[in-house]
């Protein structure tokens, strides 16, 4: 039997409608990076090799950490100095209303995801796999969660399939998500709170499969996790706990697991959604730099904001 996929949007952070698996996930806009620009690296000192400037030190920016590097992949390198077991990248999923650029997706699997290879050994991907295997409860549940990946923009599931495809090329083993029966059976039997029961399955298969997969690799493998950017919180917000599965897995890792939100600043809107996450109080898009910035709130807890483009994004409703 052909498989069905779901792609759930986690609120603010989401993912796509779910077409056929036969196919090989991109981001809406108004503005805000550092108060100052962050200052580029100072020239080495004498007796070193002048033409190679180091790493600039982290500013302050509040209560902070911040950065600015020359590329996304110059900001990623430093992320992976924390040596993780667990690196669970979060992204603000495209929307078919936002600015047609590259995705989150798309700029993580060409400019970030070679980087992990070899030393990652799996990728497991919010994408929702169903089997078919529990009737028909699984079409019951997949017309549940419609009304929230309708907002998506149609590529989104596509290119999460695409990201598994180039993992493996990289010798990288992806997996998806499958939920059980009785995982089902609960979101289709939970009323106005099914979306709130999928977010916390996809919490929870995640969790479970990133353990196992531990489990099995050596000491010094990475496994990745990639989905929408509150399930791998570290704090989560009040009300979210059940939600992500960062806490618990910090702890299996004894505090080896690192987040990292993906950002393209043209996504980016004066929302309370947005208001609420903790660096956007220190982006200013007009007034940042042309490189990737890097903030970090907590230790192994970071966002990384793509470079902007030249050319201003288009006007959006908020």
């Amino acid at each position: 039997m052909v498989k069905r996929l779901v792609c759930l949007c986690s609120l603010l952070f989401g993912c796509a409608q779910s077409p056929s698996p036969a196919v090989a996930p991109p981001p809406a806009a108004t503005s805000i990076a550092p108060a100052a620009p962050i200052s580029a690296a100072a020239p080495t000192s004498a007796g070193s090799d002048s033409t190679k400037a180091p790493p600039p030190a982290f500013s302050t920016c509040g209560e902070l950490s911040c950065k600015e590097f020359p590329s996304a992949a110059a900001a990623f390198a430093h992320v992976l100095q924390d040596a993780p077991r667990v690196l669970a990248v979060g992204e603000a999923h495209a929307q078919a209303a936002g600015p047609k650029a590259d995705s989150t997706t798309r700029r993580f699997m060409t400019e970030l995801l070679p980087l992990l290879s070899p030393r990652a050994s799996d990728l497991v991907i919010e994408l929702w796999v169903g089997s078919g295997s529990c009737g028909k409860v699984e079409k019951q549940v997949q017309e549940q969660q419609a009304v929230v990946t309708a907002p998506q923009a149609a590529t989104n599931q596509n290119e999460f399939l695409e990201l598994g495809h180039r993992a493996k090329a990289l010798g990288i083993m992806p997996h998806a998500l499958v939920p059980s029966c009785e995982q089902y059976q609960k979101i289709a039997g939970a009323g106005e709170a099914d979306i709130a029961e999928m977010l916390t399955m996809l919490k929870s298969v995640t969790e479970q499969d990133v353990k196992q997969l531990l489990e099995k690799r050596g000491p010094e493998r990475l496994v990745l996790a990639y989905g929408g950017a509150m399930h791998n919180d570290l704090t989560p917000r009040i009300g979210r706990e059940e939600f992500s599965f960062g806490p618990a897995l910090s702890a299996w890792t004894h505090q080896r697991y690192v987040e990292v939100d993906l950002v393209i600043p043209e996504q980016i809107k004066d929302t309370e959604a947005w208001r609420a996450l903790p660096w956007y109080a220190h982006y200013v898009r007009e007034k940042a730099g042309k490189g990737a910035y890097l903030y970090s709130w907590a230790p192994h807890a970071y966002v990384l904001l793509f470079p902007k483009s030249e050319s201003p994004p288009p006007d959006s409703a908020p």
